[in-house]
């Protein structure tokens, strides 16, 4: 059954009643609903375009967040091969919202490391919703030193609504893990590429971005901090999410602009959710192209001073020029 965001609630009826005439035709072969039902679709596809090609920041929000997006773990499955899942941070547990190890994507082989959401109610609440621990960002900071030891490139996959904030994560050191694990990212002398597949929320999501090649999907979102939250902090009005979201500049074109993004990957029409393959697919294409490019030149300490002046000139052009 396809969820459908807010928004695109006129488009569900459309879809909805083109079913219904099948299912109709289906329990009655006499029927011959096809004609209408063909251009039932047709509407809802120009409808699907016209909705897509206007998004508002608000709108790419849930878009980013949608439940039926490929997450993780389903492109770890599909694009990578030989994969070793690398488990704990050899101090306190594992913390099961990131997800890491060694794999192969085509004929490289890779340090493979993201935040995983889940699927369904049982797999969100063993993941917590995407939303790491300090012991999870140590896992991370694990795994870059492995691959920097063995000179394995990094592929990061990030979708976090943010850090944990809970009490048991703060008194565990959480601002200090994310601190080390960005830190631990921008010394690294490999190539790093991170993706943003969703929500690119806060500390959280910068911990794995730090990278010399930041992608975006068309319609993921990458931000110091939700509108939500935003919202609640200027407005005291959680409900003013929308023009927060404006003022954020978060969309992976607007991120183009000021420097934060290099590469947007396109999604389908109607968002990754309506064609998973091909999202995973294009996602796999992005990386093998960046990885053969920033190999190519990973010479000594090239890579490690290359991201230093990327993120020494974010804020040198857009906005702020």
């Amino acid at each position: 059954m396809t969820h459908y965001l807010e928004f695109e609630k006129p488009l569900a009826e459309i879809e909805g009643k083109a079913e219904e005439l099948r299912a109709l035709a289906r329990a009655n072969e006499e029927m011959d609903v096809e004609g209408e039902a063909a251009a039932l679709d047709a509407k809802a596809d120009t409808m699907l375009k016209e909705l897509y090609e206007g998004l508002t920041a608000w709108r790419k929000c849930q878009v980013a967040r949608h439940p039926e997006r490929p997450h993780c773990k389903d492109y770890i499955e599909a694009l990578f091969t030989e994969y070793t899942p690398l488990a704990g941070d050899r101090n306190f547990a594992d913390d099961h919202a990131i997800m890491g190890g060694l794999a192969r994507i085509g004929d490289t082989a890779v340090v493979v490391m993201g935040q995983e959401k889940g699927h369904d109610t049982k797999s969100r609440i063993e993941r917590n919703f995407g939303m790491a621990r300090p012991e999870g960002y140590r896992k991370a900071i694990r795994l870059m030193d492995l691959a920097d030891r063995f000179g394995l490139p990094i592929v990061a996959l990030v979708d976090t609504p943010g850090a944990y904030p809970g009490k048991g994560a703060e008194e565990r050191g959480q601002s200090e893990a994310i601190a080390r694990s960005t830190e631990r990212s921008l010394n690294a002398n490999v190539p790093v590429i991170s993706v943003i597949i969703g929500e690119g929320g806060s500390g959280g999501a910068v911990a794995l971005a730090t990278a010399n090649t930041v992608m975006m999907l068309e319609h993921s979102v990458y931000s110091v901090i939700s509108p939500e939250g935003c919202a609640s902090i200027l407005w005291k009005d959680a409900e003013k999410m929308r023009e927060a979201a404006e003022a954020l500049r978060l969309t992976a074109q607007d991120l183009q602009k000021l420097g934060v993004c290099d590469t947007i990957i396109a999604e389908p029409m109607g968002g990754a959710q309506r064609d998973r393959s091909q999202t995973i697919e294009a996602v796999g294409k992005a990386i093998e192209a960046e990885l053969k490019a920033l190999t190519a030149r990973a010479k000594g300490d090239t890579m490690r001073k290359e991201r230093r002046e990327k993120f020494l000139k974010i804020g040198s052009k857009g906005l702020a020029a």
